[in-house]
């Protein structure tokens, strides 16, 4: 090969090796410019728009990060005995409605709680739209923030607590929802709910509550039931020995029956609690009827100057008075084969004798 053809092959291989390199130079620096985009958004994405910090006593407090401005929201939980009252009634009974039903939760939560301040120091400046203010109470049971939802549970123990039964013929909405919310897995929430349903139980009369309740018995939610269950089961004694025969032992004593098969255990317990104390009102009356039956055999005899020993006297008593002035009035046993079908009446007896074996041992 000539010295001139050696030069000519140098010099092209120089001209590629130039332009290898040339290409590799273009090819890193996008990627270069890649990545510094990459760590750009990485570091977009580590600074969040909002920020919740987790409840702190019972409070719960939402930072919100808007470019330049930080706002702090802070719902507060307060105890109805550390409420303060209101110290411009007219203008917060005007915007009540309007800020129960805004879209700001926030504003919802201060509502409600104005709510409850009304209810405690001025009950009668709300009546005339406590209709309203009840359907806006249930709306925010149904909120999916739990911080309405337990502001407007706190708010219907007051309310139960303040109006009693003037708010029987709205009850309806709370109550499917208290019984719902009691029944959740949110623990501050379920505890709320529980404790709104004791203040229902307590302050709204049984005889208007017990109607009300009856339907949640047979709900299809077992949970629903057992809640149900438990706020029945609470109120039959407040009726007394009276009100529960007045009411009917005989329609309880179904109630209590059905429940005993229940599938939750809460049902079964509120049962067992509620046909221990049929059983004691019954038998109390039963007593009773046996000791007045008793005395006006004896005072006839004594009239009649007969004498007739005790053992005589009971016997009579037991033979002709109760079996045939008061043939309603049979032993316990007795009335619940005569109410109940026979399954049904043997569990009845079933649980109630054991409960009086263990009272007894």
């Amino acid at each position: 090969m000539s010295e001139k053809a050696l030069r000519d092959l140098n010099t092209i291989l120089g001209t590629e090796r130039k332009n290898e390199d040339s290409s590799k130079a273009c090819l890193t620096k996008p990627s270069v410019d890649n990545a510094d985009e990459n760590i750009e958004e990485r570091q977009k994405k580590k600074t969040p728009s909002s920020l919740v910090s987790p409840a702190v006593n019972g409070n719960m407090t939402v930072t919100v990060n808007s470019g330049a401005e930080v706002v702090n929201a802070e719902v507060e939980y307060i105890e109805s005995e550390n409420l303060n009252d209101l110290e411009d009634i007219d203008t917060c009974l005007k915007t009540l409605l309007a800020g129960l039903d805004s879209k700001d939760w926030v504003l919802v939560c201060d509502t409600l709680n104005n709510v409850r301040r009304l209810s405690i120091f001025h009950k009668e400046a709300m009546l005339d739209i406590l209709g309203d203010v009840i359907t806006s109470i249930a709306k925010s049971l149904k909120s999916p923030r739990s911080a309405v939802c337990k502001t407007a549970i706190m708010t219907s123990a007051d309310i139960f607590s303040t109006y009693n039964d003037l708010i029987i013929d709205s009850l309806d909405p709370l109550l499917v929802q208290l019984l719902l919310k009691a029944s959740q897995d949110k623990r501050f929430v379920c505890e709320a709910a529980e404790k709104a349903l004791i203040s229902m139980t307590t302050w709204i009369s049984p005889i208007s509550l017990l109607p009300k309740l009856q339907p949640y018995l047979k709900n299809k939610n077992p949970r629903i039931r057992a809640k149900a269950s438990m706020c029945f089961s609470r109120s039959v004694p407040r009726l007394g020995a009276e009100g529960i025969k007045t009411y009917g032992i005989d329609k309880l004593i179904q109630v209590a029956a059905s429940q005993l098969s229940d599938q939750l255990p809460e049902s079964r317990e509120a049962a067992r609690a509620l046909l221990l104390e049929l059983q004691n009102v019954y038998e109390k009356f039963h007593d009773l009827m046996a000791s007045a039956v008793d005395e006006h055999t004896v005072n006839e005899h004594t009239v009649n100057e007969h004498t007739i020993n005790d053992d005589t006297v009971n016997e009579h008593t037991a033979n002709d008075h109760t079996v045939n002035e008061h043939p309603e009035m049979s032993s316990w046993e007795s009335f619940c084969q005569s109410k109940l079908s026979p399954l049904s009446a043997q569990a009845v007896l079933r649980v109630t004798s054991i409960a009086r074996e263990g009272l007894v041992s």
